[in-house]
């Protein structure tokens, strides 16, 4: 395997682990544990550490080493406040631009999302329903929305969610709330959508006791 790949194979292992929560907050991520985990050089894994350190998903200890990140309360308020800014304007910008195709691709992320949940699969589901939100993102067109989105610490606010949507009921809503957003966009409805996603983080907001 070539070096590129194996630090992109790092990268995105690494990288679903932790927003899976598959390895949790404070965790001390190890060179040498990882590259035999993953079957990839130590040399992938560092530069796969320095990457996810790049979008904030883990944090240099003060003596040394890569840590997942973790949060303070305040800190999920704040990152809550941009990611609904972000994502209230990326549906404004991919509206116009949007195609049949791309309303078929957010609907398989939905099917995805359904049927994980449906077969007890959690870390599969929350993984969707993170592509969701990214991939809304990259329909805006503007890469340096997405590159704001990725490097604010948006997609550890999943994991608090994760922790929270531990029952059937919240996998209905939140599949629920996606699929009447994507419908909203499929009528060029752009008020409707951004009702549908506000309430969307309405719930989650109230899921982590950060209305």
């Amino acid at each position: 395997m070539k070096k590129e790949s194996m630090a992109l194979k790092a990268f995105s292992e690494l990288r679903k682990k932790i927003l899976s929560l598959e390895i949790t907050p404070d965790t001390r991520l190890k060179e040498n544990f990882w590259a035999t985990r993953l079957g990839v050089s130590r040399v992938a894994i560092r530069e796969s550490l320095t990457r996810l350190l790049g979008e904030g998903l883990v944090m240099l200890g003060d003596k040394g080493g890569y840590y997942v990140t973790s949060f303070s309360m305040q800190d999920i308020q704040e990152i809550r406040e941009l990611r609904e800014i972000l994502e209230l304007g990326a549906l404004k910008l991919a509206l116009p631009r949007l195609s049949k195709e791309h309303i078929l691709r957010l609907e398989k992320i939905c099917n995805d999302f359904t049927s994980m949940a449906r077969e007890g699969y959690v870390s599969g589901a929350w993984e969707a329903d993170l592509k969701f939100h990214e991939t809304l993102l990259e329909f805006s067109g503007n890469r340096k929305l997405l590159q704001t989105y990725l490097n604010s610490h948006i997609p550890l606010f999943h994991q608090e969610l994760i922790k929270s949507k531990s029952n059937e009921n919240e996998f209905d809503l939140t599949d629920n709330e996606h699929r009447l957003i994507v419908k909203a966009l499929k009528d060029k409805n752009l008020t409707l959508a951004q009702k549908h996603m506000k309430v969307h983080f309405a719930r989650g907001a109230k899921l982590v006791n950060i209305e």
